[in-house]
């Protein structure tokens, strides 16, 4: 479920990137959930026309996935099929990550591969024939005389961004869902309908979209020729344009009619992006050494990972680990005892026969900690040191703790511990409940941390303080384009030109580090 704070950050995304109608049919999505275009026309009151490029749009940009299902007929009407379009949320705040996601690209595979994948970050999804007219145009003195090696390199570049995974064939376009009635009729395993019974229709239409691990990646040899495309492909490069809507082949091959379209994987980064939390979590609150080890762990593994949340890594051989230690210039300089040692920080249990000895880490626990360091972090910036000893209590004990019990334990006096426990619970962050006792007929009261209503808080919050920034942002922005349109450029307008540059660069990177703690919550 979608914090209120959240629906706005992404509903002002879109309404930067695409206008007011685009982010009106986003919003309807958000707010509405899964709909048919006539529903949303009857709840936005757009024109059809309006609506339809406003769902293309965000289709093109990866913003809404669309699935068909059988919907049953009125008395004498036989069953139709019907189009639903759901707003995909985390993709839409990932747009907001793209300077990151370049960020990697760039320094990872270089400038030439980022121009490549910046033109996805741009226009969503494009062909491979699209792209190569993109750098034409970027490079015209390279490719005026039909440069096949421009090609070739174009090519080679395209080739090790989907061998990286940070790009993608898109999905299928609208993949038909089949009906309750029709899936009970197929054989299933137990464990098969127990996975059926907790998906949502929504979960169901993205699996059904998804294309086979070996297709997802795949680049065909003669996807361009010569740098040029073949006869088949021209008619659809002189025909289709970016941003207009094509129906993929669930398989994403390609004939003679329809071309691939390829995507950011967004997926791949948040990966990354994940790795590098749990590292810089574990080299602060244990030692270089641990950080070392734990990313040669993931460098080894990547590829073995079926999924982002992955609650521990894929069990490695400490030769294996070693050994990818040793490819980077920090970890030449562990010894195997060393990496054993850091394997014993993780919890690791070393066997006393080192036969077939593999390890495997608990990432769980680490994100785990890291959200708790955050939480903790924010209790005690909002309510003072004396309630962050209060939280901490009711966080690790997990059940219900007496006033009296809670005021001894933190060392806080009952007075201001009963304070500051009532504006933790008005807050709802806390349960509280009174319990009498017969003996003293008095009452006691029993408090217990609300840990899902605050982190849920806690990501709304960031969600909002995200929105205020980026509000924040575009005002500054503004104010600069206001300047620089003045005539004169004395050393009054260049000082305030400098400072809003300042300004504009601490609330970036106050806007990137907020976003690493939302990332934390929301998709780590």
């Amino acid at each position: 479920m979608v914090s209120p704070h959240g629906i706005k950050l992404a509903v002002h995304l879109i309404t930067t990137y695409f206008g007011d109608i685009v982010s009106k049919v986003c919003e309807c999505l958000l707010r509405k959930g899964t709909l048919s275009l006539q529903q949303v026309l009857r709840f936005t009151e757009l024109s059809k026309q309006n609506a339809t490029n406003a769902l293309l749009v965000l289709i093109q940009h990866n913003c809404v996935q669309a699935f068909s299902i059988e919907q049953q007929g009125g008395f004498g009407e036989s069953a139709k099929m019907v189009t639903q379009y759901m707003a995909l949320h985390d993709n839409i705040i990932h747009h907001m990550r793209f300077p990151k996601f370049l960020d990697i690209v760039s320094k990872e595979l270089g400038q030439e591969c980022m121009e490549i994948f910046e033109g996805l970050v741009q226009h969503g999804r494009l062909s491979m024939n699209q792209i190569m007219d993109r750098h034409k145009g970027m490079h015209k003195a390279l490719t005026s005389n039909e440069n096949s090696t421009a090609a070739d390199v174009l090519h080679e570049n395209f080739s090790k961004l989907a061998q990286a995974r940070y790009i993608e064939r898109c999905p299928a376009h609208s993949p038909f869902l089949k009906t309750e009635k029709e899936d009970g009729a197929k054989k299933k395993t137990p464990k098969s309908k127990m996975a059926d019974a907790s998906q949502t229709l929504e979960a169901r239409a993205i699996a059904e979209a998804s294309l086979m691990e070996s297709i997802r990646f795949l680049v065909e040899a003669d996807t361009v020729t010569n740098g040029a495309p073949n006869d088949n492909t021209k008619k659809n490069t002189n025909t289709e344009v970016v941003g207009e809507k094509r129906k993929q082949p669930e398989t994403g091959a390609t004939n003679e009619n329809k071309e691939v379209l390829w995507r950011v994987n967004f997926e791949e980064f948040v990966r990354r992006l994940r790795h590098k939390c749990c590292v810089a979590h574990v080299t602060t609150r244990m030692d270089n050494e641990a950080g070392i080890v734990l990313s040669a762990i993931f460098d080894a593994s990547r590829r073995n990972e079926t999924i982002v949340k992955m609650e521990k890594t894929v069990p490695l051989s400490m030769d294996t680990i070693y050994e990818e230690a040793m490819k980077s210039e920090k970890g030449r300089s562990l010894t195997l005892e060393r990496v054993r040692d850091s394997l014993v920080q993780f919890g690791c249990e070393l066997p006393i026969i080192g036969i077939d000895e593999t390890y495997s880490i608990d990432l769980k626990k680490i994100i785990d900690e890291a959200q708790v360091q955050e939480v903790e972090s924010i209790v005690m910036k909002k309510y003072g040191r004396e309630a962050y000893r209060i939280f901490r209590l009711l966080l690790q004990s997990e059940r219900l703790c007496e006033t009296d019990q809670i005021s001894i334990t933190t060392f806080v006096d009952k007075k201001d511990a009963l304070k500051i426990l009532f504006q933790l619970w008005k807050d709802d962050l806390l349960h509280m409940e009174r319990l009498g006792n017969e003996g003293t007929k008095m009452e006691s009261l029993y408090w217990k941390l609300n840990k899902v209503s605050v982190w849920e808080q806690v990501v709304d919050d960031m969600y909002h303080a995200a929105l205020n920034l980026k509000l924040r942002l575009e005002y500054e922005l503004h104010q600069s384009d206001v300047i620089g349109k003045g005539k004169s450029a004395g050393k009054e307008e260049v000082a305030k030109r400098m400072k809003l540059r300042e300004k504009w660069a601490v609330l970036d990177s106050s806007l990137m580090i907020l976003d690493d703690a939302i990332m934390l919550f929301r998709d780590f």
